[in-house]
């Protein structure tokens, strides 16, 4: 097979992780800077260039678009549905995934457990809000933020007014969360592969941090998942229209709670801590499904 792998930066180890995986299964693999392809559209004869020339020929891709260019590059996934080429991540599930506020109601709507949330745009709103999710402490998050950027914890009401209040000023949007003690500043990835949790680890946040994220210092270890912990995570990356997905939960007295579903999760940390090669089982991924070209496309 040939397949593309979109990403703007070949080193990255996620990236070279895949193209060694396609490889070592007798695959041709190729990193495409998706932000450099560009499409003309015609009809029946739309086409997908790259600088000055066509775009060979794919039977698959897996995209790993990053935040700041989703809005382009779910289009530039689109057009590779539209020719009916098969792809890992679908443009309605990296949509979905992106927007924190409706991968929340989607996965609410879905009979996944996500913590209490509350969303407001204007501060008359901030006694109530802070009273919906339990009130303090409660994690403040911008909308648009990853990695933990932008995720702050008030530890009591009047530190959440003022958190709230500055976000508002700013004219951020922001969602405001039951913060989960009994968590202990750990949550769970699971790696969904195909309707498979194929690895999970839990991480834990440095001393003194609430955010768990590896990105900021965390740690990671292999874990074992309940069946219910399992069952949340195929029915969270079910729900997003995701083949691959990074399910992120916390661990609470009422049963997992899925705070995020990433449609580009990283390699390194889970293939180090539980000694699985996800980037292998991608591959076979493709290998099961792409002959049966892109998914039919669905409204997000």
């Amino acid at each position: 097979m040939n397949i593309g792998i979109l990403s703007r930066n070949g080193n990255l180890v996620s990236t070279r992780r895949l193209v060694e995986a396609a490889i070592e299964r007798g695959h041709n693999a190729r990193v495409i800077n998706f932000t450099k392809c560009y499409v003309a559209i015609e009809h029946f004869n739309s086409k997908i260039f790259l600088g000055d020339h066509e775009l060979e020929p794919l039977d698959a891709i897996i995209p790993r678009i990053g935040a700041s260019v989703t809005f382009y590059g779910a289009n530039i996934i689109r057009q590779f549905e539209v020719k009916k080429i098969f792809t890992t991540t679908t443009s309605v599930g990296l949509m979905r995934s992106r927007d924190k506020l409706r991968s929340l109601q989607i996965l609410a709507s879905s009979d996944v457990n996500i913590p209490k949330t509350a969303f407001a745009k204007y501060p008359g709103d901030i006694k109530n809000l802070i009273k919906i999710v339990g009130g303090a402490p409660l994690v403040v998050k911008l909308l648009e933020s990853t990695q933990g950027k932008g995720v702050v914890l008030a530890e009591t009401a009047k530190a959440a007014e003022s958190v709230i209040e500055a976000f508002y000023d700013l004219d951020e949007n922001i969602i405001v969360q039951e913060f989960i003690k009994e968590a202990k500043a750990e949550d769970i990835r699971a790696f969904v592969v195909d309707g498979e949790v194929v690895g999970a680890m839990k991480r834990k946040g440095k001393e003194g941090e609430f955010r768990s994220n590896l990105h900021k210092g965390g740690t990671a270890s292999i874990v074992q998942l309940t069946e219910e912990e399992r069952h949340a995570a195929l029915a969270a990356a079910k729900a997003m229209n995701l083949g691959v997905a990074g399910v992120d939960m916390l661990r609470s007295d009422r049963g997992p709670l899925v705070i995020e579903v990433n449609s580009s999760p990283g390699l390194e940390g889970i293939e180090r801590a539980t000694g699985i090669n996800v980037a292998g089982k991608i591959i076979e991924y493709i290998e099961r499904n792409y002959k049966e070209g892109a998914p039919d496309l669905k409204q997000g």
